[in-house]
């Protein structure tokens, strides 16, 4: 939007919605992250509703539910210049995972997951942590989401709320496996090779087939392909 009211740089335009998501989160986690379980599931769903209503209805903003159409694409379209855009980004996320990873936050996270009453008695401050990783990981977001809409010079409620930006995500790193920086991203090439084979044979059939792997991965493989290979090699 600041480049489409502004005339803002797209690449300083991307740094700003990377900003202003993170801005955002922070503010939305020292509210919702204070709750938990059940309730915080249905918090983070209502959150995301009433953002949907919002832009469907602020017209003069968002241009409702048509959306709004940038004047022209990043690099004014030029597929090999997006390419190396993305693939510099995707690489800016790995490295951050990579020193989260290696960093206190992801001995504190760890702690927290495995049990939160544990955590809090080892000194650990649980909701500050949660509130940063919450706000860090919607910056990496935002980023995103404001190179996707650059790419395609138009950007609309549908299209951002879309629930595929919630499933296939989710699905990528449950399959691959959550517990490191390489799971997801072995997720997000074969189910991304899939999923556009899939997208072909049967349109929307593919989200089907992501929600069977979802079930099938939490039953039987909790920790995902990588965490289960690595299993498989420590026995070895």
């Amino acid at each position: 939007m600041s480049f489409l009211y502004w005339g803002v740089n797209p690449l300083v335009s991307i740094a700003l919605g990377c900003l202003f998501s993170l801005l955002v989160a922070f503010i939305l986690g020292l509210v919702i992250l204070r709750i938990r379980g059940l309730y915080f599931s249905i918090a983070t769903m209502a959150l995301s509703e009433i953002f949907r209503v919002i832009v469907m209805n602020w017209h003069r903003f968002t241009g409702g539910p048509s959306g709004k159409a940038l004047p022209s694409a990043v690099f004014d379209g030029d597929s090999a210049k997006m390419f190396w855009l993305f693939l510099v980004l995707a690489l800016l996320t790995i490295i951050v995972s990579e020193i989260f990873e290696r960093s206190r936050v992801h001995f504190a996270l760890t702690s927290i997951r495995n049990n939160e009453i544990v955590a809090k008695s080892s000194g650990i401050d649980v909701f500050k942590y949660l509130v940063v990783v919450f706000a860090l990981t919607s910056a990496l977001q935002g980023m995103i989401g404001g190179a996707y809409a650059h790419s395609y010079a138009f950007i609309s409620p549908e299209g951002s709320f879309n629930f595929n930006f919630v499933l296939l995500p989710v699905t990528m790193a449950l399959f691959g496996g959550i517990h490191s920086t390489l799971g997801p991203i072995v997720g997000a090439v074969i189910l991304g090779v899939v999923g556009e084979y899939l997208k072909l044979q049967l349109p929307y059939g593919h989200l089907l087939v992501y929600g069977v792997i979802i079930v099938i991965v939490i039953l039987f493989l909790p920790k995902g392909i990588v965490g289960t290979a690595k299993e498989w090699l420590r026995r070895k």
